[in-house]
């Protein structure tokens, strides 16, 4: 199977050549898709000659500017489907997601699974070096989504995941309102909604070492909003 691994980078400069060596360095042989959005420290070079030392393993995307996590996906989703790649990964640069954790995710659609997500909140899973505040806001955010959504996954907000790519080609993406984290709910929600077969595989969350965190309070804000008007399209046929 033909495999793209899509990771959307903000000033990374001290994770992106690391990532990048490992991933390429999986037996499941993937490709890379950086899409970069004009990281002022210099990530957006570094991904270009990562791409000319690696010609046709390593692709970037150059955006303009900050403008959002699930825009940033929906760039890397196109440039996947075009070409014609069989799974889709979607993963964060700094090292919170580790790719050792990617050949038990293509086993796992190998399996009959449409959409796999690594996973904190199932048997195996977990986090290291977070907060507690953290801890209880990330199962706060999840249990809020499930109950109210009715997800079946246990880990709604991860953006570690396999998608065939079958699944984003059923998906109107141009048309999902949701940008930052909250897309991650969202697209969930659809996949479901569409009747795909969604699977979980554990993984252990590392909190960033380098770096900065991107989450905000805006963030948190807008993940509330997501779920709320998510719940208005499924229980009354339509979205706010």
């Amino acid at each position: 199977m033909k495999i793209n691994v899509i990771v959307p980078t903000y000033n990374e400069k001290e994770n992106i050549e690391s990532l990048v060596k490992l991933l390429l360095g999986l037996r499941v042989d993937p490709e890379v898709i950086i899409v970069d959005d004009n990281s002022p420290d210099g990530t957006g070079e570094i991904a270009e000659r990562l791409a000319a030392e690696a010609i046709g393993r390593v692709h970037v995307i150059h955006r303009s500017g900050k403008l959002g996590l699930g825009t940033a996906y929906i760039a890397g989703f196109k440039y996947a489907i075009s070409q014609e790649c069989d799974l889709i990964v979607t993963m964060d640069a700094d090292f919170s997601h580790h790719p050792r954790y990617i050949p038990d995710m293509v086993e796992k659609i190998a399996a009959g699974y449409d959409l796999v997500i690594g996973s904190r909140y199932v048997p195996g899973g977990g986090a290291v070096e977070c907060t507690w505040p953290r801890k209880f806001l990330s199962w706060g955010a999840n249990a809020f989504a499930r109950s109210i959504l009715g997800l079946q996954a246990h880990d709604t907000t991860a953006g570690f995941r396999c998608y065939r790519r079958e699944v984003l080609e059923s998906i109107a993406l141009d048309q999902i309102f949701s940008s930052g984290y909250s897309f991650l709910m969202e697209i969930l929600y659809r996949v479901q909604r569409n009747g795909w077969r969604v699977g979980e595989v554990p993984i252990i969350f590392q909190n960033r070492r380098q770096g900065v965190s991107k989450i905000s309070r805006n963030e948190i804000i807008k993940a509330m909003y997501t779920v709320l008007r998510l719940a208005k399209e499924r229980w009354w046929g339509k979205a706010v």
